[in-house]
């Protein structure tokens, strides 16, 4: 196969997230976008130790797996929901089966759980981050996400089914009255223009929202008369506060230099497994919150079946590393005598605090700053560690120093199954063994999925 050329294949094969792996007559290449069975046309751009890379150019043929039709009305050009042609069940499957191979790539002898669907999977997210821009280059203002495959392209996505219908008519009544202002989108290569993103949260229990219209100081605007457009829509739930955010940044990261709260409050309230957190409109949450009560039933499960903690004994210190806002440490702190919660984002240990005073919790510490450096200066010893680190996974220099301490158990979360492996190779060649595994479908329709592991070290 060379580089540059068009080919036509079958995909035989799928890997974690979103890769086919297409046979063609003259080779095999990896396509990202695909799904197991369809016949697709692609170009090799790349080639490297022998595999070939190719970007889809067109699906010829739908798989045979293919068969949901109550299609998003944008599944042709939004780049989010990957899988929505595929009926949920398949979906699980699928993500599943992906999860299984990796980790028995790095383990054989362990109990896989399979996987625990959302209960929702359509309308779950409690957390939406819309960008300005046009739908192709100087057509009309779009508001929405980006175009398959393009960093410029924005498609306005009204009606997007994996959100309440609250959301669209926020974005709606947005996008209509930057419209009719004549108001410029920034522009990201030139660092120009005004509009940036809308941001809105609703949680799901409490039916409160926020709204954030994002911009940059290069125009000033008065957002008053939004303000009072939104406060009057009809939504099911309630909208408890609107703000106008400053972002001057030259990046594309979402956050704030200045905060003008227009109407009410930034944050709203939100419940978890009998637990009620306080969110403003930056702080991190799982996205799924009924889909969240899944994961941490099922991470709970598994702390309290150790021996380190269980229902008859306490333990002294458990370590949450990678905590976020606290939800983990705060679910676990009755079966331990005091839990730390280390994280680097400030903010979210700033809400971490609060919401443990928030539920009368008060065996929680919470330590800001970045795990490498924070463990070097907490004199306790855990007896029990969680991890629930980003991404990426975790530093290896930091993974080094959690295996020291050598505790009995732990348990992992990941978001990401081949960084979670990646580590299970040091774990593992560092004296622990993976007990049990079990995936969690946190993002129905897209490529995403957590998982959740128990470790135990051999001869404990």
């Amino acid at each position: 196969m060379k580089k540059g050329i068009d080919y036509e294949g079958i995909v035989t094969k799928m890997e974690f997230p979103n890769k086919g792996v297409v046979e063609t007559d003259d080779g095999v290449a990896v396509v990202k976008g695909t799904i197991v069975g369809q016949k697709v046309k692609f170009v090799v751009s790349k080639k490297r130790s022998g595999r070939c890379v190719g970007r889809l150019k067109e699906v010829l043929e739908k798989s045979a797996i293919e068969t949901e039709i109550d299609l998003c009305p944008y599944h042709e050009f939004c780049g989010g929901c990957s899988y929505q042609t595929i009926p949920y069940e398949k979906q699980l499957e699928l993500k599943s089966g992906m999860v299984k191979e990796i980790l028995d790539g790095v383990c054989s002898d362990y109990e896989y759980e399979g996987i625990i669907g959302s209960p929702d999977n359509t309308a779950y997210r409690n957390k939406m981050e819309f960008s300005f821009g046009d739908e192709f280059k100087d057509g009309p203002l779009a508001l929405g996400l980006h175009k398959k495959g393009s960093f410029h392209d924005i498609v306005t996505v009204s009606g997007c089914k994996i959100i309440n219908n609250d959301y669209t008519l926020i974005l709606d009544a947005v996008l209509d009255y930057c419209s009719k202002n004549n108001l410029p989108f920034y522009k990201k290569l030139k660092h120009e223009g005004f509009l940036r993103h809308l941001l809105v949260r609703r949680a799901v229990s409490t039916g409160e929202i926020i709204v954030g219209i994002v911009t940059s100081s290069q125009v000033e605007h008065d957002f008053n008369e939004l303000k009072d457009i939104l406060c009057k829509l009809d939504v099911s739930g309630e909208i408890v506060g609107v703000m106008h955010i400053i972002n001057d940044s030259l990046s594309d990261v979402v956050q704030s230099d200045e905060t003008r709260i227009l109407f009410g409050r930034d944050y709203i309230y939100e419940e978890l497994l009998g637990l009620r957190f306080k969110i403003s409109i930056f702080s991190f949450f799982q996205t799924n919150t009924k889909g969240a009560e899944k994961l941490y039933t099922k991470a709970r499960e598994y702390i309290m079946s150790t021996d380190s903690l269980s229902e008859s004994s306490k333990a002294k210190v458990v370590f949450d590393l990678y905590s976020g806002t606290g939800t983990i440490t705060q679910m676990i702190s009755p079966a331990a005598e005091r839990v730390v919660g280390v994280e680097i984002v400030e903010e979210a240990v700033e809400s971490a605090i609060e919401n443990a005073k928030l539920n009368n919790i008060d065996n929680c510490d919470f330590i800001a700053g970045d795990v490498l450096k924070v463990l070097d200066d907490i004199k306790d010893k855990p007896d029990f560690i969680i991890l629930d680190p980003p991404r990426d996974g975790i530093n290896p220099k930091a993974l080094n120093k959690i295996i020291d301490y050598g505790v009995s158990n732990m348990v992992y979360i990941s978001c990401k199954p081949t960084s979670l492996a990646r580590d299970l190779e040091v774990l593992l060649e560092r004296g622990y063994k993976l007990v049990k595994a079990c995936t969690v479908d946190m993002f129905p329709n897209t490529v995403h999925v957590e998982t959740v592991t128990l470790l135990q070290k051999v001869n404990s």
